[in-house]
């Protein structure tokens, strides 16, 4: 088996085990296009060569702005495999961080997914006299094909990859990922190929064994989802990219894959799907759907609730938690969760179905992976995002803040020292910027950001996450940002689940419009008021939301209003709502509280 020592030497070893056709396909106009090793291979090298051939030399910066596809992969592999550095750009930024990341980085080659990106790229070149080469996937009017890159390196079949490859060494930059942060400018995350290696390496204990293929939604421009790839490539599990956002469902029924990645926004979405599917039942068929929810909500690992809970468990299994399988195509093993806290309750119900979900936690800086749960008995534990992996070491200080060493830590943000000696100290301890604990059997538990937790004038910490986390446990709640800084109390800006709220509607004979009268409908206000109420109850009085507003519209990546990963972007939030939320502190003055 070839050894691992820079992320292209998975290249060798596909070749000589993948025991499949597929090693990654992509749909296209509701087609899928598959990839065998061999033909991955032979692009990758392909590619690599038509890199050489127009000038792209050791330590150039090459760019991939795209949507998940087979290309992006292969470019990737050329990318590294020269001892170029693969920037990765999501396709959704705005025009300010594309221009601000081409010049910091010097990126000198772009691949962009569509013309619209390819016309964005060009617009934004043509502006800043930027020398910069840009090749589209698609076909496109406005530059240069990517297969020209191809040909171009059939072109040149003579150069020899093997020199290229030799020259890189395992401390070389391999990525340089730009993290968009929930606020300022974005930073260069630099990451080596040792970074890397060690992480899939000391992940792989984890990894479910037995999978055969599963499908990806998640942006390859993170590194969450990138990992994962490189992971499958050394676990011989084939990939398929879902078409979009929209056809994943769809598409998972078509490829029906033993497992996915998700985010826990995604998995409340599939939740609701389902609950909602079950809401639409009537009589004795509804009655069982409940009765099984009720029992998946009370769930515990490794048999705690007993003989008589697993008996009733096992015929809910075989008379609806089945079919819940089937909607995730049937032969689902596992998922696994990351990019923010996942509320217990959703992993207590998946896991009661017979669909373990994995939460792991780690960061862009920390190649990602720090912890995870793992499917081996006494390995998972709910509400938190498991142990540490193997050489990553993990310590919680003074006040809180959760610290950790290992080879996963990145080499640094590009261009900025000073940045970097923010967040790793002289004794090499990277500081996460989260709040957490070790609880239990070694499981490490996240409560908060720490930049998130807000003081409240009467001088009491609050943490909004764990707020949060509580509230979207309401059916009727589908977005929420608690908010109090420096103010009298917390209170909240709540996005409804808009489709639950008509159905609520419907049952109570209101008549239900549109967002814009409901959200001032005294008795959708008072149902709102009950359940912010009865999640209150779990926190102190202190930290209760005393006030909150109902908004109209969903906050979006596409908005700017979240992260790619779907973390709020608060900054952005509470300005776009500062009148609302003047109005709800006003109301404390003019005596309507």
């Amino acid at each position: 088996m070839t050894a691992l020592r820079r992320v292209h030497d998975l290249l060798p070893h596909l070749l000589e085990n993948f025991p499949r056709e597929v090693l990654v396909a992509g749909k296209r106009k509701g087609k899928w296009i598959k990839y065998s090793p061999k033909e991955f291979s032979q692009l990758v090298d392909q590619t690599s060569r038509g890199l050489i051939a127009s000038g792209i030399q050791k330590g150039d910066k090459v760019a991939i702005m795209s949507a998940n596809r087979p290309e992006w992969n292969i470019c990737d592999f050329a990318i590294m495999q020269i001892g170029a550095t693969q920037v990765p750009m999501y396709p959704t930024l705005s025009g300010n961080d594309i221009r601000f990341i081409l010049t910091d980085a010097n990126i000198k080659t772009v691949f962009v997914g569509t013309e619209e990106l390819a016309q964005k790229l060009q617009d934004i070149k043509e502006k800043e006299k930027l020398e910069l080469a840009i090749f589209c996937f698609d076909e496109s009017q406005t530059s240069t094909n990517w297969s020209s890159i191809l040909s171009l390196g059939a072109s040149h079949s003579d150069i020899d990859l093997s020199a290229y490859r030799d020259q890189v060494s395992p401390e070389d930059l391999v990525t340089l990922i730009y993290t968009s942060g929930t606020t300022g400018t974005p930073k260069g995350v630099m990451l080596t190929h040792h970074n890397l290696v060690s992480n899939l390496m000391d992940t792989l204990h984890a990894y479910p064994s037995g999978l055969e293929r599963v499908i990806s939604f998640l942006p390859l421009s993170h590194i969450f989802e990138r990992m994962v790839f490189y992971m499958n490539c050394y676990a011989c599990v084939s990939v398929y990219y879902a078409e979009s956002l929209e056809t994943v469902m769809a598409d998972i029924q078509d490829v029906k894959p033993y497992g996915f990645t998700t985010v826990p926004r995604m998995l409340e979405k599939i939740y609701d799907r389902i609950v909602e599917k079950g809401s639409a039942l009537t009589g004795i068929k509804r009655n069982l759907f409940f009765w099984a929810l009720e029992l998946a909500n009370r769930y515990e690992l490794y048999g705690k609730n007993g003989a008589w809970y697993e008996f009733q468990r096992a015929i809910a299994d075989k008379l609806i938690f089945v079919k819940w399988r089937e909607a995730l195509g049937g032969e689902v093993r596992t998922l696994m969760s990351g990019g923010a806290a996942l509320q217990p309750r959703l992993a207590r119900v998946f896991w009661a179905a017979g669909i373990p979900v994995l939460e792991g936690y780690g960061l862009t800086e920390t190649s990602p992976v720090i912890s995870l749960n793992r499917l081996d008995k006494y390995q998972a534990e709910f509400g938190t995002v498991g142990k540490p992996i193997p050489n990553v070491q993990v310590k919680i200080a003074e006040d809180g803040e959760i610290l950790c060493k290992g080879p996963n830590i990145m080499k640094g943000y590009y261009n900025r020292p000073d940045l970097t000696a923010e967040v790793i100290d002289a004794e090499g301890w990277f500081h996460t910027g989260d709040i957490g604990e070790i609880v239990g059997n070694g499981f490490l538990k996240i409560t908060d950001r720490k930049k998130e937790i807000f003081k409240t004038a009467g001088g009491k910490y609050v943490a909004p996450q764990t707020l949060e986390n509580k509230f979207k446990e309401s059916p009727l709640v589908e977005q929420v940002m608690v908010i109090g800084e420096n103010r009298k109390f917390p209170s909240a800006l709540i996005v409804p689940n808009f489709p639950a709220l008509e159905a609520w509607c419907e049952k109570k004979g209101i008549a239900y419009t549109n967002p814009e009268q409901m959200v001032q409908n005294p008795e959708v206000l008072d149902k709102y008021q009950r359940e912010v109420d009865r999640y209150n109850a779990s926190f102190g009085r202190w930290e209760q939301v005393k006030k909150f507003k109902l908004l109209t519209k969903e906050w979006s990546i596409d908005a700017g209003e979240m992260t790619p990963k779907l973390s709020l972007k608060r900054k952005v939030i509470y300005e776009r709502n500062l009148p609302l939320i003047e109005q709800i502190y006003a109301d404390l003055e003019n005596g309507k509280i």
